[in-house]
């Protein structure tokens, strides 16, 4: 088998047929993927339509363990089936040549164990999700400092987020978005999972720089993926607190300003 696919749900009955369907109309034969949906405890109606619509996925439902703890639970159920496994958020959509573009790149490039593709909104604009290791002013200009205070940090900020970069090339990038992470078989020998200390946000940090570590982590344009991306901690304050409580996890573990690998690697 060539492929497995994890998603984790939560109350997304408006994305979810989306998603699904960008997988079952892939050019990937039936028998060469296998998908599971980890879904924590939605109140809505996904799981009754992904029962209905989509009965050759197996849905796995859980309490809520977050992001991490649910790829997870899919990961080391069925990711040994296959050569790669993809970690997939549901609210992605793909025409079909995506995942075959993907993993054709990912075999050209053994060295590769983490690779994202380039991810726009849905009105075809670019998202920047190619980022640097983030420092602490990183997190908090971003979400916190005011328009105009910003402003005179604008240049950090768009190297953070690899603006000063060409989208339109391939490139080595420490930390890339867990909304869609292909992902060779053996990093999770190597590297482990997703640190189940992190409930939501920062996961995909601390997992990409420890791929990172051992392999190259790469995004590649060649395909592209749409992403509604709801910048769930920007509307909700329960979200907002998840974000923070992530952060000072994320900090104590790798230094909030004692971090030499973050200065290496960003240094590049």
């Amino acid at each position: 088998m060539r492929l497995t696919i994890s998603i984790v749900t939560f109350n997304n009955e408006d994305v979810i047929s989306k998603a699904l369907s960008s997988i079952e109309n892939s050019d990937l034969p039936p028998f060469d993927y296998d998908v599971m949906v980890v879904d924590n405890s939605s109140t809505d109606y996904t799981r009754d339509i992904i029962t209905a619509k989509f009965p050759a996925v197996s849905l796995l439902s859980s309490k809520n363990v977050g992001f991490g703890a649910g790829h997870n639970l899919a990961i080391k159920t069925i990711a040994h089936k296959a050569d790669y496994h993809l970690v997939m958020n549901p609210d992605i959509c793909f025409e079909p040549g995506v995942l075959t573009g993907l993993l054709a790149f990912m075999d050209e490039h053994p060295e590769i164990g983490l690779a994202m593709p380039k991810i726009t909104y849905p009105d075809n604009s670019l998202q920047y999700l190619c980022k640097k290791l983030p420092t602490p002013f990183d997190l908090i200009g971003r979400r916190f400092l005011p328009g105009f205070i910003k402003y005179f940090f604008r240049d950090r900020l768009a190297r953070y987020e690899f603006r000063d970069r060409d989208y339109n090339q391939a490139m080595e990038v420490p930390h890339l978005s867990g909304c869609f992470m292909m992902l060779r078989k053996e990093v999770f020998k190597t590297v482990g999972y997703f640190d189940e200390r992190f409930f939501m946000y920062l996961e995909d940090v601390d997992f990409s720089r420890r791929v990172h570590a051992r392999y190259k982590t790469v995004y590649f344009p060649g395909v592209t993926v749409c992403h509604e991306y709801h910048k769930g901690s920007y509307k909700r304050l329960r979200n907002l607190f998840y974000h923070m409580v992530s952060a000072i996890k994320y900090f104590n573990k790798w230094g909030w300003f004692k971090d030499p690998e973050r200065r290496t690697i960003d240094n590049l």
